[in-house]
């Protein structure tokens, strides 16, 4: 998070692949942050992870990198001319029976804690992480059209027949504060390790957001009122946000104003910027200059409160001739963010 008040505001970005090839394109695009991707692409079959990953570092139950191993990621990344800033996110496979309070919770608590530990110790300073069990209730519906027939991500409630229908695996329906003791547990257990790691912890919104239960399973990080509550239970410089513009923009939040309510208290510690045309129940994702909030003034917001971070394109739309991990579209994101950041510095 943020240490002074003068803003060093950068392009990252989230990549399963470690490989050669893909880093030499990340330094070719100017990127100068890259947080790896953890996802086993079969328990999160989405649109939003390359599936094909010459060299990564792969982070679930029982399956843990070790401080060599993380250690020679981070200096495979540094050799490309990169920095290796952190795990992008951890698995719902890892912290899902702490989130509904099972068996499986001692064990989770001692993997997620070896891995603060493990990032700590190879100098990779940031995990993040989300409460929100993708691949149990549905994260986007039909995808849509976008500028010049480009395939972009949807959501909207009304595809879903039955909302309220428990999914696969959950036994019964689940109350928010069951949810939030579970969740106070965590970080209870988790927090000190960060801090005396010397890692931060950065939280993803639920997405899609505002909505209060899918599928009986409470949505906690839903809207800026929990944030503030996740931030306030076990208050730490070691926890902060992994501030998702894209999520309060569909909360119908106003993206600048929620840089400076977050930024002001030190609590960004990256952001994903991206962003949707529409509200909660119904969005979709969009190419960067289009959409709901001002990408200029967002940006600047970031600069009045001396963000000192990495900003990451995040659910970009899929081009012509695109690949799984949508080389196109993420490389025109990076391009329009930095020329963004670039012409808002010289301002100052």
């Amino acid at each position: 998070m943020t240490e002074s008040t003068t803003a060093d505001v950068r392009v990252g970005v989230r990549t399963r692949d470690l490989g050669e090839k893909r880093l030499r394109y990340l330094r070719q695009l100017g990127v100068t942050d890259v947080f790896v991707n953890h996802a086993d692409t079969d328990e999160e079959p989405d649109e939003f992870n390359d599936r094909i990953a010459s060299d990564t570092v792969a982070v679930g139950p029982g399956t843990i990198p070790s401080v060599a191993e993380l250690e020679a990621a981070r200096e495979r990344v540094e050799d490309a001319g990169l920095r290796l800033s952190g795990i992008h996110s951890l698995p719902y496979s890892l912290y899902g029976d702490i989130m509904f309070g099972r068996d499986g919770t001692d064990r989770a608590l001692d993997d997620i804690s070896t891995l603060i530990e493990n990032l700590g110790a190879a100098g990779i300073p940031i995990m993040g992480y989300q409460w929100n069990p993708r691949g149990v209730v549905p994260m986007r519906t039909t995808p849509v059209e976008v500028r010049g027939g480009a395939e972009a991500t949807a959501f909207d409630l009304d595809e879903i027949e039955d909302p309220d229908a428990l999914p696969e695996g959950i036994d019964r329906e689940y109350t928010g504060e069951e949810f939030w003791e579970n969740y106070r547990e965590f970080l209870e257990t988790v927090v000190p390790v960060a801090e005396d790691a010397g890692v931060e912890m950065a939280l993803h919104p639920v997405d899609p957001p505002t909505i209060e239960s899918l599928g009986g399973i409470p949505r906690l990080f839903r809207n800026r009122e929990n944030f503030d509550r996740a931030m306030e239970l076990v208050p730490s410089d070691n926890h902060g946000l992994k501030l998702c513009l894209g999520c309060f923009s569909q909360m119908g939040e106003d993206a600048s104003e929620i840089i400076r309510h977050y930024g002001e208290r030190d609590e960004i510690v990256f952001v994903h910027f991206r962003d949707v045309v529409g509200t909660v129940p119904k969005f979709h994702e969009t190419f960067v200059d289009e959409g709901n909030f001002d990408t200029v003034e967002a940006v600047r917001a970031l600069y009045d409160v001396g963000f000192d971070g990495a900003v990451l394109p995040d659910h970009v739309p899929e081009m012509v001739d695109d690949t799984d991990w949508r080389h196109r579209g993420r490389g025109f994101t990076v391009g329009y963010l930095r020329g963004v950041i670039d012409t808002v510095a010289s301002e100052r």
